[in-house]
């Protein structure tokens, strides 16, 4: 058995973190002592290596809760959850892409231009973006 400290210490997390995750219902200690000290066992160090280890991959602290609640292997609701990440990167990879080509186009166009204040405008370059509202940016996705 440790206290929570030792726990800590042994995990690489902070005393708070621990707390925190038991506010959330990640992590709960075996036992309290009379004097009210929180004891964790073994199991309480894999779980929070568990848990270190899901937020590598970018899980949420709710996603790892929900894994961690599931009765028997989790594993098959850990492959979806991955299967989910990888296709909302895919989409922010085309996002990124698609701002990356735009930029570009603005660079390329004002790279010969005066980068001079001119007609009290603040940057006449700024100036000629098109502003696409958020409804066509969504549409597009």
């Amino acid at each position: 058995m440790m206290k929570i400290g030792a726990l800590a210490e042994r995990a690489g997390v902070a005393v708070g973190t621990i707390r925190y995750y038991e506010t959330l219902g990640l992590l709960k200690p075996t036992c309290r002592s009379e004097s009210g000290y929180r004891h964790y066992d073994q199991g309480a160090l894999e779980r929070l290596y568990f848990i270190k280890k899901a937020q590598a991959l970018q899980f949420s602290l709710t996603e790892i809760r929900q894994v961690l609640a599931i009765e028997g292997p989790p594993c098959t609701a850990v492959q979806e959850l991955l299967n989910t990440k990888i296709a909302h990167l895919e989409v922010q990879l085309l996002q990124m892409q698609s701002l990356k080509s735009e930029l570009e186009v603005y660079r390329d166009r004002w790279a010969s231009r005066p980068t001079s204040i001119a007609d009290g405008r603040i940057c006449s370059l700024i100036d000629e973006v098109e502003i696409i509202s958020q409804r066509t940016l969504d549409q597009g996705t």
